[in-house]
């Protein structure tokens, strides 16, 4: 294998073609997997081409919304909203998810409303969820630290003797191809393998780690990694929401049941700039966004439903309205967003009191007087 296929520059990541997974053809075509069976109602199709367009729109709210300084920054998933929704929708209400910053479409899965994700952005609120409501905990800004943070919640379950009743919920890591360079996730890899942790973790290979390319970061396609570390690796067609879907569902599936950690390497590619303040086009050309375009992980699902007969315009429409409605909402609710109380940064920093925070939250407070101080006077 070329170095070429295993980056994906355009055209070559056809020749990875015998390591995809994939249940759904660019153009719509359902093909089966003997490994992966997915059986899928019309509704629940419906359903997961309602989460891509949605979650797509909340994404371009969220960028414009930064272009006006609403917003100090915004992390695109533009182009890995299948890998996302359909890595999301396999997830159970026991299982728990240890995200990036980037996880949108997972979070939407989650229930997590998407006000809250843009208040963590306009430096509002600090995440602004409860990890333990949702199965979701806070963004991880910090590249590769919350697979550590993952695989310690995990082998906690695992001591929780759960494994393997209804009970049970799996644990499940979210990174980058980037982030595989880092030491952290190399040592998660090494404490999940040795001690069978209840673990997936679930590798976004976008191609670009910010401007470096994936050849800078490996020799080798990244799923077979997890041969060295002695679990389970492979790699899904990221564009398609069936066949990630289907692959993380049994990947979780194994990890309930005390099978171990098992490594996904979603193989997607990232459309926009990998934050707001990144400019893509002074490092890849644009003939590899066009070539990745004709893949869009959207356009594919809506190409099953018309040519099954699945979905009218009618119903393509409704999507679209309710799409646009909910970026709306969401642009209204932004920009009403209070600022928070300066002094409310040094709440929910200890459990209790301790007392250096509060030597230095007075001081702030006798500091934030002295300006009315010399205002009165």
């Amino acid at each position: 294998m070329t170095i070429d296929s295993v980056r994906g520059a355009p055209g070559a990541s056809e020749l990875a073609e015998p390591e995809l997974i994939r249940l759904l053809t660019p153009e719509g075509e359902r093909v089966e997997h003997p490994d992966y069976p997915l059986e899928l109602s019309t509704a629940e199709v419906r359903g997961l081409y309602r989460d891509l367009v949605i979650v797509r729109r909340i994404d371009r709210e969220a960028v414009a919304l930064t272009r006006q300084g609403e917003l100090g920054l915004w992390a695109s998933l533009l182009g890995q909203e299948a890998a996302q929704i359909g890595s999301g929708r396999a997830l159970t209400e026991h299982d728990m998810v240890f995200p990036t910053y980037r996880e949108h479409g997972v979070a939407w899965c989650r229930d997590v409303p998407p006000l809250n994700l843009l208040g963590l952005f306009r430096g509002v609120n600090h995440g602004g969820w409860d990890p333990a409501e949702h199965g979701f905990h806070l963004y991880t800004v910090v590249i590769g630290s919350q697979t550590l943070h993952a695989t310690g919640y995990a082998m906690g379950v695992q001591r929780d003797g759960v494994l393997g009743t209804p009970s049970a919920g799996a644990t499940i890591a979210y990174f980058g191809d980037g982030a595989t360079s880092q030491g952290d996730v190399n040592e998660a890899f090494v404490f999940a393998s040795v001690f069978n942790a209840p673990i997936v973790f679930f590798c976004q290979n976008n191609q670009w780690a910010i401007s470096e390319p994936l050849e800078k970061q490996t020799r080798i396609p990244l799923y077979k990694r997890a041969q060295g570390y002695g679990f389970p690796g492979l790699r899904v067609d990221g564009n398609d929401v069936f066949a990630c879907l289907a692959v993380t569902r049994k990947a979780l599936e194994n990890a309930r049941t005390g099978q171990g950690p098992t490594l996904i390497e979603a193989f997607t590619y990232r459309m926009g700039a990998h934050t707001t303040t990144d400019d893509p086009t002074r490092y890849r050309l644009k003939a590899e966004e066009e070539a990745w375009k004709l893949k869009d992980p959207i356009e594919r699902v809506k190409a099953y439903l018309v040519r099954n007969d699945l979905a009218d315009t009618a119903f393509l429409d409704d999507v679209e309205a309710e799409a646009k409605q909910v970026a709306k909402e969401l642009r209204e609710g932004c920009l009403a967003l209070p600022d928070p109380a300066p002094l409310s940064m040094f709440e929910h920093v200890y459990a209790e009191e301790h007392p250096l925070m509060t030597e230095e939250q007075e001081q702030f407070a006798a500091y934030l007087a002295s300006f009315e101080e010399e205002v009165t006077s």
